[in-house]
């Protein structure tokens, strides 16, 4: 148990779909405790055990000391004005609405002692995710990143528009290897294996090469070179993947594709 997590609260979670929830689930098996909760959701129903659940946002209670804005981009208009009256100076305000700007969040809830956006991807729900921060979190940048480390690697962008380079490439990113996986597990079926076997291997090639990767001193080019050896199996195939940085230019274009559309969701919110 954390017990710097444990001091945290009381936290509240304004929407708690799949994203906010796994996020709850792994602060709690770390060792938040349930009772410093509340989840305010339109079904009222509670997402753990020991976890406080609402319709409606909790009414003549003193403000949270952090507030999870969890619901969707679309919704934020709905639920702004209570969000704003609950909230008050000592309040965290912690926002991962895609393409909700940080100027967006200020001008709804100027009450709020400190607004920070986070970007978490779905490997958060293990413990292994990634959460790209942004915001004027001040001296309470310590306090929340105590809350994220639990869910894996937290980051910090510099302005903005790194962060939503960061959302590209981290927050997209599980659907784009997910992606490669399918891709991979297909190609394995083409050469003759079985659909069931081709998934099994492909995800868990992908998954011991990651570790590897993560744990190496060596770059992820390097490691390539290394398990190709001139003439061999796999320098024929890394041959396909290199020519004219086919590879390279794709994930270029995909990560690009991605990043727009979140500048273009933004302007869509201001």
């Amino acid at each position: 148990m954390d017990a710097k997590l444990s001091n945290l609260g009381p936290i509240w979670l304004v929407g708690c779909g799949n994203m906010a929830g796994a996020m709850l689930r792994c602060w709690l098996k770390a060792g938040l405790p349930p009772e410093s909760v509340t989840v305010i959701r339109p079904s009222g129903v509670a997402p753990a055990p020991g976890v406080r659940a609402v319709r409606e946002m909790p009414k003549g209670e003193a403000s949270p000391r952090i507030l999870l804005l969890g619901v969707k981009p679309q919704k934020l208009v709905e639920v702004a004005d209570a969000v704003a009256a609950a909230v008050g100076p000592e309040t965290m305000l912690v926002s991962i609405l895609a393409g909700t700007e940080l100027d967006t969040l200020r001008g709804r809830f100027p009450q709020a002692g400190t607004v920070v956006r986070a970007m978490p991807n779905t490997p958060v729900a293990l413990g292994r995710g990634v959460v790209a921060l942004y915001g004027d979190a001040g001296a309470r940048a310590a306090e929340l990143e105590t809350l994220m480390r639990p869910l894996g690697l937290a980051e910090w962008a510099a302005d903005e528009a790194q962060f939503g380079q960061m959302t590209a490439l981290a927050g997209c990113g599980p659907a784009f290897l997910f992606r490669f996986i399918d891709a991979v597990a297909a190609a394995g079926i083409a050469l003759g294996l079985p659909a069931d076997q081709a998934l099994r291997l492909a995800t868990a090639m992908v998954d011991g090469a990651a570790g590897l990767a993560a744990g190496s001193d060596e770059s992820p080019a390097v490691l390539a070179d290394r398990v190709a050896s001139p003439g061999g199996m796999t320098r024929k195939g890394l041959d396909v993947l290199d020519e004219g940085g086919a590879l390279r230019a794709l994930m270029t274009r995909t990560l690009a594709a991605a990043e727009r559309r979140g500048r273009e969701m933004a302007a869509e919110t201001r």
